[in-house]
């Protein structure tokens, strides 16, 4: 009977242990975080240029150029392998490239074809895509030009440009694609929490 009635005791006794190792632990670490040790560099702005996100207005697109025609050279060299030479897709296991161009009115049946040229609704947002992610077998490792080169190649291939356009900071974000118009606006009001 009176071990019975010890048990209540030793569990808050317990959880006050548990509670005073956890609030030590705590201070512990705030005091350490305060304290430098002398590990590590500051970032330089050249490091952090490397994480970046192109937005529909092309704010922080960088300096350079390219056309369709060189464009293809690129696109030949470090893109057709997965993504065809003719910007088909490559469905062979290991290359499986997406189709980039094709399928404008698709979205809406039961075969949609998504491709930059009916799906994507900003081209700033391909440059930032290819910039970021492509080739997929060393991804960043295209200069700018070879960027804004491949991206006009794509949208001269989809008769979204001229074959002749140049592609730079100052025309990329005025390229209007087809489905700019295709997407509606997320209604949850939480998302404006994010603004």
């Amino acid at each position: 009977m009176f071990t019975h009635d010890l048990k209540p005791l030793v569990r808050r006794l317990l959880l006050a242990g548990a509670f005073s190792i956890g609030a030590s632990a705590c201070a512990f670490a705030q005091s350490a975080s305060d304290t430098r040790i002398g590990v590590g560099t500051p970032v330089t702005k050249a490091e952090l240029s490397k994480y970046f996100a192109i937005p529909p207005d092309g704010t922080g697109l960088p300096a350079g150029s390219g056309t369709p025609s060189e464009g293809r050279v690129v696109f030949m060299d470090n893109c057709a392998i997965c993504h065809g030479d003719k910007l088909q897709g490559n469905p062979k296991p290991g290359f499986g490239g997406d189709r980039l161009i094709g399928g404008r009115g698709t979205l809406a049946t039961n075969a949609p074809v998504k491709t930059v040229e009916s799906y994507w609704p900003y081209a700033t947002t391909l440059f930032d895509y290819v910039k970021r992610a492509m080739p997929f077998s060393a991804p960043g490792s295209l200069t700018d030009d070879q960027v804004y080169s491949v991206v006009a190649f794509i949208l001269a291939q989809g008769h979204i440009i001229k074959p002749d356009a140049t592609m730079n900071a100052k025309t990329l974000p005025k390229v209007q694609m087809p489905n700019r118009n295709g997407f509606v606006p997320d209604p949850r009001p939480e998302l404006s929490l994010y603004h």
